[in-house]
């Protein structure tokens, strides 16, 4: 399923005051149904849902497709949450436009492209979740980004800047090279095992040609790689034959 631009207006534009974030219509000023809510990243239960409260979460579904630019009209938003779906493209710089935006997680997707400057406009932006992506470039500077830590955006390889320890060459990381840590999970070994091998075997091989140097070929090893055991003749029989 698809989240279309059209169908998050047609269904919420008669509830969402676009203008002064409040509810308005012809719904009452509060619901009597209880609600569970993650908002700022925490589930906060609601036993009634209040007037001010102006939150979308539609998070852990199978939502497919990119994310409508309409959701940029909804200027009442305090939170909004699509996290763990199957969302792609780029992160719609309308966004920007949510002006009243306390709380944002896009994370556990497959969004692309990089983190639009103009999310740097949301002043009351407390709760920032970009992580589980695939977004590149650097990460914008100034006003709430300068608050956000690296868990905001973790799994994201390809960006770069401040709080990440990846700098930036001309807005692409120095490198993409994922921690030692990692590797050593992915291969099931870290350096130090190839290190101390490396060691052995350059020890024994140093070994081996002394001995080959000073005592010639060991016969043992040439029989070992498939060589043929050269017979001594014995002086004695050669000075038989010679008489």
């Amino acid at each position: 399923m698809k989240i279309v631009g059209d169908e998050v207006q047609r269904r919420l534009g008669d509830y969402i005051d676009t203008s002064a974030g409040v509810i308005v219509g012809n719904i009452l000023p509060e619901y009597d149904n209880s609600v569970i809510a993650t908002v700022k990243g925490t589930n906060t239960p609601f036993a009634k849902i209040p007037t001010t409260f102006v939150n979308i979460d539609l998070s852990e579904n199978k939502f497919e497709g990119e994310i409508p630019d309409d959701f940029g009209e909804l200027h009442g938003l305090i939170g909004l949450n699509l996290s763990h779906n199957r969302l792609v493209g780029n992160i719609p710089s309308s966004l920007g436009n949510l002006t009243n935006l306390e709380s944002l997680d896009l994370s556990s997707n497959m969004l692309t492209g990089d983190i639009p400057t103009e999310l740097a406009n949301l002043n009351f932006l407390e709760v920032l979740n970009l992580s589980q992506n695939q977004l590149v470039g650097p990460i914008p500077r100034g006003k709430q980004f300068d608050t956000f830590s690296n868990n905001s955006y973790e799994g994201n390889m390809g960006l770069c800047g401040l709080p990440l320890s990846v700098q930036c060459n001309n807005n692409v990381p120095l490198q993409q090279y994922p921690p030692s840590s990692e590797a050593e999970d992915k291969f099931g070994f870290g350096w130090k095992p190839v290190a101390i091998g490396y060691a052995c075997g350059m020890v024994l091989g140093i070994g081996l040609g002394f001995c080959v140097f000073s005592i010639g070929k060991p016969q043992w090893l040439v029989i070992m790689f498939g060589g043929k055991r050269i017979k001594r003749r014995r002086r004695g029989n050669r000075r038989a034959r010679t008489t």
